[in-house]
């Protein structure tokens, strides 16, 4: 069934090797994020999670395999692939001297966002967000939190195919952090997908569809989490998890 849905994410045997280094950081990661779910890429500190998300959203080269966004390479057509998706990284990488409403219109101008579309816009994600009248202060007076919230603020304005967020909950107050969940499902059921790594196994387990597991650099499993908990709505994903993750270590050292 999965080949006749459509794939807004391929990644097709990759592998990233960083200079210097003889072996490689991350290899032989293949799935598939389909239009309308959600997907948490999972592993411990230094699993490969962020150079994968990196290397996707083009920030990184990488060594072997191929990366298609809604049809685009990422190495043969960056610009196409890249206009469909919105990146919140880890580093809350942000012009700190403009105002948060500046700072939104540059990433719509980036995006050709049209001018009539983007009031429509910035209020819908004014009620996501919650960041009031501090929108119109400057970015480098705001707390972590409401950086992050910038940050998702400007990821979204183009209302990307494909929402890619690293570790995207850091720093956000439960009320906000509430609120994104609840429209994380509300803009994957327009047809949009998620694809986000995070460290929050129940957050994980309660609104992703699916799940793929890294350890060392290496995917050691997929997991159909919606499915499962469908089944069994006491199944144990933190246990799965860590069960996997010491399944893993055990053969490694064998």
């Amino acid at each position: 069934m999965e080949n006749q849905r459509e794939a807004v994410v391929s990644i097709e045997n990759f592998g990233k090797r960083y200079s210097g280094q003889s072996a490689y950081a991350v290899d032989g990661v293949s799935f598939c994020c389909y239009a309308g779910e959600i997907v948490g890429l999972l592993g411990h500190n230094g699993a490969g999670k962020s150079t994968v998300l990196k290397c996707l959203e083009g920030m990184l080269p990488f060594d072997r395999g191929r990366i298609l966004v809604d049809g685009h390479d990422i190495r043969l057509a960056p610009t196409a692939a890249k206009l469909q998706m919105g990146f919140v990284t880890d580093n809350q990488g942000v012009f700190s001297k403009m105002t948060g409403v500046q700072y939104l219109d540059f990433m719509a101008d980036v995006y050709k966002v049209p001018v009539g579309v983007r009031e429509e816009r910035f209020q819908e994600l004014q009620r996501v967000f919650a960041l009031g009248d501090a929108v119109y202060d400057l970015i480098s007076s705001y707390s972590h939190g409401m950086r992050q919230k910038i940050c998702m603020m400007g990821s979204l304005i183009s209302m990307p195919r494909l929402w890619i967020m690293d570790e995207p909950m850091m720093g956000l107050d439960p009320y906000t952090m509430h609120s994104v969940q609840v429209y994380m499902r509300e803009y994957v059921g327009r047809g949009n997908t998620i694809l986000f790594s995070s460290h929050m196994l129940n957050t994980v387990a309660r609104i992703c569809d699916r799940v793929i597991l890294l350890r060392s650099g290496r995917q050691i499993s997929e997991l159909n989490v919606k499915h499962m908990m469908e089944e069994d709505p006491s199944f144990d994903f933190e246990g799965y998890f860590l069960g996997e993750e010491h399944k893993t270590q055990e053969e490694t050292e064998q």
